[in-house]
């Protein structure tokens, strides 16, 4: 994990795995902020949806207890968004390295949609 300071708060930048370890084991709030059709057609399992155009970091729930981890597609979203949280009186917040693109690059499991039925499938 890198952190950097940003907004009087630090910033973390977790690996894919980082996150994938830390998910399975229920140590975080995974959230994706990419739109909801990008989330439909691919998303990490049980992953909580807030895109980034509509999210409120006040809505954000207290990350005391279990961190914070948003992921986008490629990690520039999520960034904004942690700087967001930072900048509303977040203390710690952190988002994932490479996004989806750098989850399903880890080989990482994910939900995907199957193109002949459009329905949800487990990939990875």
């Amino acid at each position: 994990m890198q952190t950097e300071t940003i907004a009087n708060g630090t910033l973390e930048t977790w690996t894919p795995q980082e996150v994938a370890d830390a998910y399975a084991k229920g140590e975080i709030i995974l959230i994706d902020v990419r739109t909801p059709a990008e989330y439909m057609f691919e998303h990490v399992d049980g992953a909580m949806l807030a895109p980034m155009s509509f999210l409120k970091p006040q809505n954000i729930p207290d990350n005391e207890k279990r961190p914070v981890v948003f992921y986008c597609g490629s990690g520039v979203r999520s960034k904004r968004v942690s700087g967001m949280c930072l900048e509303n009186g977040f203390t710690t917040i952190a988002h994932m390295e490479g996004g989806f693109g750098g989850w399903k690059a880890a080989g990482l499991p994910f939900i995907g949609t199957n193109m002949a039925t459009g329905a949800p499938e487990p990939r990875g």
